[in-house]
């Protein structure tokens, strides 16, 4: 039996930015077309929070009964690890998944656009193809594009639908730079990854393109959101105080550009997600009163 602390560490907390991030940025954007509500800005972080861990459980599960996580690098595997049985984790995994739905039912209810019901539908279904199912789109490659389609776009201009009932130019640039740092995150991870994953026979973008030009894409992908903060700076200048995040984040640049492996890229995550999570707070207050 897996201890409470295991349990918390499988759901790999520090994943959680990923969520939180689009939800402020998103919150900010409608704040901006004075369209801010509290509520419909809570449900929308308990949906992103629960699919997030959701979908870490959904990952733990899969992977582990398929064997990729036996020499994984990185936090405690619940399955991959023997502590918890993989039908306890993929029973966590869909509960996850029944609370994100329950949350975005209110959400969808209290807005009134139903049509989003089959958004959500989607987004579950996305969360536990990636690594579930006969042919999970994550072992081909499609990872990272799925995490900027639903941690960047879905999240970020959905938080803001919800409550504006429309998106902006400034919801979509945000949903951009979230997504962008997203799928950096992903990058990182599977960056860490690629000599396991190569064995393993999971063929993730990292596996495809080989570890020079994955260490160039995620240097590309972390500085979109930069180049959307100079860009929402014409908009409002207070829009440049979202360059502090760099500061959180060169030195993960730094690590990545100069060749870290293994052990040595774990601190990229940490450090990418706590600049992803810097640049939405600041940004999504500095759209909200604009």
């Amino acid at each position: 039996m897996a201890t409470v602390a295991e349990w918390i560490e499988g759901a790999r907390v520090r994943t959680l930015p990923n969520s939180v991030a689009p939800v402020l940025v998103g919150a900010g954007a409608a704040g901006a077309v004075g369209a801010f509500s509290w509520v419909r800005s809570l449900l929308a972080l308990v949906v992103a929070l629960a699919l997030q861990v959701g979908v870490n459980y959904a990952n733990d599960y899969s992977d582990g009964v398929r064997g990729t996580d036996a020499e994984r690098v990185g936090p405690l595997r619940l399955v991959g690890s023997g502590v918890a049985a993989p039908g306890a984790v993929k029973a966590a995994a869909f509960a996850c998944f029944g609370v994100g739905a329950l949350a975005g039912l209110v959400l969808v209810a209290v807005s009134g656009h139903w049509w989003l019901l089959a958004v959500g539908a989607v987004s579950i279904a996305g969360a536990w193809f990636y690594t579930g199912g006969k042919r999970p789109y994550g072992y081909s490659g499609w990872g990272e594009a799925a995490v900027f389609l639903f941690f960047g776009l879905t999240a970020v201009l959905g938080t803001q639908y919800v409550q504006a009932g429309r998106v902006t130019w400034l919801g979509v640039a945000g949903a951009v730079a979230m997504g962008s740092f997203s799928a950096a995150v992903l990058v990182a991870n599977n960056l860490r990854d690629v000599p396991t994953d190569r064995v393993a026979g999971k063929n993730t973008l990292a596996v495809r393109l080989g570890e020079a030009r994955t260490r160039v894409l995620y240097e590309v992908l972390v500085a979109v959101p930069f180049a959307v903060t100079a860009a929402a700076a014409f908009v409002t200048p207070w829009a440049l105080l979202g360059l502090v995040a760099a500061a959180l984040v060169v030195p993960a640049v730094r690590r990545v550009g100069g060749g870290q492996t293994g052990l040595g890229l774990i601190p990229v995550l940490k450090e990418t997600g706590l600049a992803m999570l810097a640049w939405a707070v600041v940004t999504g207050a500095v759209l909200g009163f604009v």
